[in-house]
């Protein structure tokens, strides 16, 4: 790897990951040339906005723009990276763009399923109008997945009058990072505010019917109707390019603490990028935003001979009928699960989550310093255990760590 100070750097991707290392660059005070590809039309903005306010319409993509241009950074909107070579970018339309150090930011698409007729999935800007414009029109909404991003979709629905209905393959929703306890809250939640859920689907078969509706068939032979369907079944990270250029990939582009992938002066940060757990060991990808924002960060300054520094311990959120979830670390359904405050049945309250006896992570509803503490006592291996974790910890010893 070029231990010398690029003089032109390539970003392709102009999300909140490509957006934050080029300000970040900047604000270091790298004065060379920064080209950011993106092949949305739109300037950079806020994605988690796309599943609440954007579809609710409650906000336009003018308000959620993650800010003014940056000094001296040419955004190519609307352009395609087609390939890499050592020393440019190739686009599918307009002359190469040359680079001393290259960031993907490639992000990552909304996973298909393999339906007939017409569906809708979720993921940018360009989606939004189309979806929102069908919900309204034909006042129904069946939601195929009931991870965040469906649930967050059903509620934006239900608020704009739908009738909706939310299919989930796993026998709860959130299950990926949330106990039984807190799934059923949600599920709960959901059929206070008029939403039906159903779990353990396994669906086979859509079908356009003559009427406009769309009917979906599962495996078992249930079925449901609905005007409008929307498949929301996770997320598939964007790695072709890196693919292409024989760059090391597992579930992401492989990188170290520093951003870097196998490539001397190529890096990789946001939902593309496999990234090492200081805490736990191996690796993990992060497809929230703070981990877009702070693995941006580490990039940039790599790229410039500078510390990268450690990542933070991972957190995100999710709002739904008004209520705010929070989590932190790598929580999963299998871990112990202590109530440190407040009451799951209330929708208000902070647990924990250890795994081997360790500390590894949190869920909380209305509680956000909480999370921030539990995040801090991750990050610098604060010894728990389950008798620790109460109020007291939370508001004590906790409260000191920084």
């Amino acid at each position: 790897m070029s231990t010398s100070t690029p003089r032109a750097i390539a970003i392709i991707g102009s999300g909140a990951t490509g957006y934050t290392a080029a300000k970040v660059l900047r604000a270091e005070g790298f004065t060379g040339s920064i080209t950011m590809i993106g092949s949305e039309q739109a300037a950079p903005y806020r994605r988690p906005t796309v599943s609440k306010e954007l579809l609710t319409g409650t906000k336009s993509i003018e308000q959620v723009q993650l800010g003014p241009a940056i000094d001296g950074v040419d955004v190519r909107s609307g352009v395609t990276a087609v390939g890499v070579t050592d020393s440019a970018v190739l686009l599918d339309e307009g002359d190469p763009v040359p680079y001393d150090a290259l960031l993907l930011a490639t992000g990552s698409r909304a996973r298909q399923l393999d339906l007939p007729g017409h569906v809708f999935s979720l993921r940018g800007v360009a989606d939004v109008a189309p979806l929102h414009a069908e919900i309204v029109r034909t006042e129904s909404l069946l939601v195929i997945g009931g991870g965040l991003i469906g649930c967050e979709v059903a509620a934006a629905a239900r608020s704009l009058g739908a009738e909706v209905t939310v299919l989930e393959a796993a026998s709860a929703p959130l299950n990926r990072i949330a106990p039984a306890s807190i799934s059923q809250m949600y599920v709960d939640l959901h059929a206070d505010n008029g939403i039906e859920f159903h779990t353990d689907v396994a669906v086979t078969d859509l079908d356009e019917r003559g009427d406009g509706t769309v009917s979906v068939t599962a495996a078992d032979g249930r079925s449901w109707s609905a005007g409008t369907v929307l498949v929301s079944v996770g997320s598939v990270p964007n790695i072709e390019l890196a693919a292409d250029i024989g760059l090391e990939i597992g579930s992401g582009i492989l990188v170290d603490a520093g951003m870097r992938t196998s490539a001397p002066n190529i890096y990789a940060a946001g939902d593309v990028a496999e990234v090492p757990n200081r805490i736990l060991g191996g690796t993990y990808r992060s497809e929230h935003w703070n981990g877009a924002l702070d693995q941006a960060t580490r990039a940039a300054r790599s790229m410039l001979g500078l510390d990268p520094g450690v990542l933070d311990v991972p957190w995100g959120w999710s709002t739904q009928h008004g209520v705010n979830l929070q989590f932190a670390g790598w929580t999963g359904p299998d871990d112990e699960y202590v109530l440190a405050r407040g009451s799951i049945e209330d929708r208000r309250f902070t647990a924990c989550a250890l795994r081997d006896g360790r500390l590894v992570g949190a869920i909380g509803v209305g509680f956000p310093k909480d999370i921030r503490q539990v995040r801090a006592a991750i990050a610098t291996e604060t010894a728990v255990d389950h008798h620790q974790l109460t109020e007291a910890w939370l508001d004590g010893p906790a409260a000191a760590v920084r």
